[in-house]
């Protein structure tokens, strides 16, 4: 993962291509490009006879520019970083800054991609993409892009429960009100602990802990862990709120249920 910060101060985490799957997805557009050029071969060859030495040379030239060079530049303009190899292998081109890339980001990777794959066979492009922890090509190094994956599996929602040793005291506890950023910060912790290291995690938790508990009463039973706690009393909370919310929604509809019911009155005459 590789994190950007946005101007709104948001950090995004992208998730930069692997070494195979780049792999995968050039290959797909090497052999597309060299599909397109035999074809053009081919038509031109059924042509020779009609032409001089000079302009076949010239019309293989063009075919060769046009197939290598002008056609991956165009469709990454169009398309904003894809291709039909980056579609099969679910990947896309975008700037260092996580933002969509323009002409002159496709004309770059396009003119240094034919030096790089078709004029030594990949190796260049190996070489530098193999010592690169975004497994960048030379042009994505010039001109300042990188692999994106597009396809990423997405992660089953966690739902935070009280824990068996916990339900009777959370069922009496005095929960006040939480500050809005502490219960935040604390959901958030809850949902990401299990990706963060130890240490931070086991800081965060206590730390976290001891800001929620001014506004909760009595104490835990002793023994209890600090993301257990907060676990318990979030859980708590949001269950209590609910409930508060779906009583007052009762309410509401049972008084305009009898106001429905109650007879129009006319004004006598």
């Amino acid at each position: 993962m590789s994190s950007i910060i946005t101007g709104e101060a948001v950090v995004l985490e992208l998730r930069p291509a692997s070494f195979a799957a780049r792999a995968l997805g050039l290959i797909l557009d090497v052999v597309a490009n060299v599909v397109l050029l035999i074809v053009m071969m081919t038509v031109i060859s059924s042509a020779y006879s009609d032409l001089d030495g000079a302009a076949a040379r010239a019309l293989v030239l063009v075919s060769v520019v046009f197939c290598f060079v002008i056609l991956p530049v165009a469709v990454e303009t169009l398309t904003r970083g894809l291709s039909l190899g980056k579609l099969a292998a679910g990947l896309r081109i975008v700037r260092d800054d996580g933002g969509a890339i323009r002409f002159r980001h496709a004309l770059i990777r396009g003119l240094i991609g034919f030096l790089e794959i078709y004029l030594t066979f990949g190796g260049l492009a190996i070489a530098v993409a193999l010592f690169n922890d975004k497994s960048k090509r030379l042009g994505d190094v010039v001109a300042g892009t990188y692999s994106l994956r597009r396809r990423v599996p997405t992660e089953p929602p966690f739902v935070p429960f009280v824990p068996p040793h916990l339900r009777s005291w959370a069922a009496l506890a005095d929960i006040g009100r939480i500050p809005d950023p502490v219960a935040r910060r604390s959901a958030q912790f809850i949902r990401q602990s299990g990706r963060m290291a130890p240490a931070s995690r086991a800081s965060m938790a206590v730390s976290l802990a001891t800001e929620v508990s001014a506004c909760v009463a009595p104490p835990p039973p002793a023994g209890t862990g600090p993301e257990e706690y907060l676990a318990a009393v979030l859980v708590e909370r949001r269950e209590r709120e609910l409930a508060r919310l779906t009583r007052a929604r009762a309410r509401s509809t049972g008084v305009g249920e009898r106001l429905n019911r109650l007879p129009y009155s006319r004004d006598s005459r």
